[in-house]
Parts: C-alpha cells; structure tokens; sequence
C-alpha cells in the first residue's frame, strides 16, 4: 500500500500497519504513528511526534527528517535501514537489532544506541552524543565523526576505521574492541577495559588507558597531554614518537622513542614486570 503526500497526527494513526510505502509523509504532534507494524519503506518523510517507531520489524528510511520532538523514535525493533537522514531527536535506537546507517547526521544523540546489537555505521556524524553506544554488541564503523563524553561505556565486539572520536572517558568497560587509523581525543581513554587493540590511532588527553587487561598499541602516537599512562594496565604498546609520562604498569611492555618521566612507585601491582624501553633513531650524517 501507497500512502503519498498525506498528513498525520494524534495517537497511533498507522498503528499495526504492514507493508507500507510512504513517500512525503509527515507525521504531526502525537504517540506511536507507525507502533507494532512491518515491511515499512518511508521515504522523503517528516516525524514530529514522539516514539513512531516501536516494536516495527523490517523497515527502511530514506532522505527522512526526525525533529527533537519525535524524541525516543527508534526502539525495541529489528532490521533497519536508514539512508540519508537527519536525525534531531535524542534517545534514537533502543533495544535494536541490526542496523545499519549510511550518511546519517545526529546533531543531538545523547543516550543514542543503547542495547542493541549488530549496528553498522558508515559516514555517519554524531554531536552532543553523551552515553552513545552503551551495553552494546557488534559493532562495525566507518569514518564517524563523534562528538559527545562517555561513548561505547560496556560495549562489545566493536571495530571502527577512519574515524575522530572526541569522547571523554571513552571505552570504559568495553570488550573486543579494535580502533584502527583514527584519533581519539579525551581524558581517561578506555579505563578498566578488555582487549582493547589501537592500531595507527593517535591519542590525546590525561591519564590514558590505566587498568586495561590485554591492552595492545601498534604504531600508535600520542600527544604532550598523555601523561600518567597505563597504571596498572597490562599491555604491549609501540609507540611511534615520544610519551609524556608513563606510571606503574602492571605487565607486558611498552616501546617508545622517549618517555619523558616512568614512575615507578611502591603502590605498582604485580607481576610489576613490565618492560619499558626508549628507542633513539639514528641521526643520518646527511644534512
């Protein structure tokens, strides 16, 4: 069924509808248009009203505008695709299964993407996005520009390419995550952490990576604020360039081409092992 250049509002006006295609719809002030419904294609759409999207399975959104009144859109469904969308509603995507978001902007994504499980990003820019990503499982990202504190808390499974995440406190309690060639801006990165793998990423911000468990760092680089790195932490780090200070890992190594200040004090916990070496290229004779 084709609905085409209509209007909607009130409470639940395609509540239970299946196998929908709306083309330049607009969904006005009001609760649940499109709650409990299926097989949804809207295209070219405008949603006003709180929570349309609930308990929908299989839907795509294409070329849409979500406004901050359609706050909490997005929740306990499975199977989306959305496509060239603005998003300015908060709290989207809540108890969500596979989904996939291509050249979508959130502009105001605090506590967006909680619970939810196997989510695919690419070209994909969140701001104000404070708690985005917590408690979730799988996830694949491709060039996502980040801006918001607290991003991926409790998260599993993560890989993300090519991307600027500047986010206090990110990673915390994470699982399996690899972050490869991007920058990641932030005081406190990936504190408690699991498996957490840095591959060509550059890190700024105090107090980086401390009691992380099987921390790895391949060419990665680090900026002046870095100091009091990986307390407590047991990691195997190649650093490119130099690290302002590093303070009681636990085990593992750590190789850089200088660091500024190793602080090695009677509060270091066991195994206290952890080999910490300063590389100093060769000066080439030519000039």
């Amino acid at each position: 069924m084709n609905i085409c250049h209509q209007e909607f509002g009130g409470e639940r006006p395609l509540f239970a509808s299946h196998d929908l295609q709306l083309e330049h719809v607009t969904i006005h002030a009001g609760e649940s248009a499109l709650k409990e419904c299926s097989d949804i294609t809207a295209e070219n759409c405008r949603f006003e009203g709180k929570y349309p999207f609930w308990h929908n399975d299989r839907f795509v959104i294409r070329n849409c505008h979500f406004t901050e009144g359609a706050r909490a859109a997005l929740w306990y469904s499975h199977d989306l695709e959305m496509t060239d969308t603005l998003v300015e509603a908060p709290k989207m995507f809540r108890d969500m299964e596979r989904l996939n978001l291509v050249n979508v902007q959130l502009p105001n994504a605090q506590e967006t993407l909680w619970h939810c499980k196997d989510i695919q990003l690419k070209d994909v820019t969140a701001d104000h996005a404070d708690y985005i990503m917590m408690h979730c499982d799988g996830i694949e990202i491709d060039n996502f520009q980040l801006n918001g504190n607290y991003a991926f808390q409790y998260s599993r499974n993560i890989v993300i390419r090519n991307s600027m995440l500047n986010t206090k406190d990110a990673f915390w309690n994470t699982e399996n995550v690899t972050v490869i060639d991007s920058t990641i801006n932030g005081e406190y990165l990936g504190w408690h952490s699991r498996n957490l793998r840095l591959v060509r990423c550059h890190i700024t911000g105090t107090q980086p990576l401390c009691y992380a468990q099987g921390l790895l760092m391949e060419d990665c680089t680090m900026g002046e604020d870095c100091d009091l790195a990986f307390e407590y932490s047991s990691l195997h780090a190649d650093i490119l360039g130099p690290i302002t200070s590093v303070k009681n890992p636990r085990t593992g190594h750590i190789c850089a081409e200088s660091i500024g200040q190793i602080i090695l004090d009677e509060n270091i916990r066991q195994p206290a092992d952890c080999e910490i070496m300063q590389n100093h290229p060769l000066i080439s004779d030519k000039e």
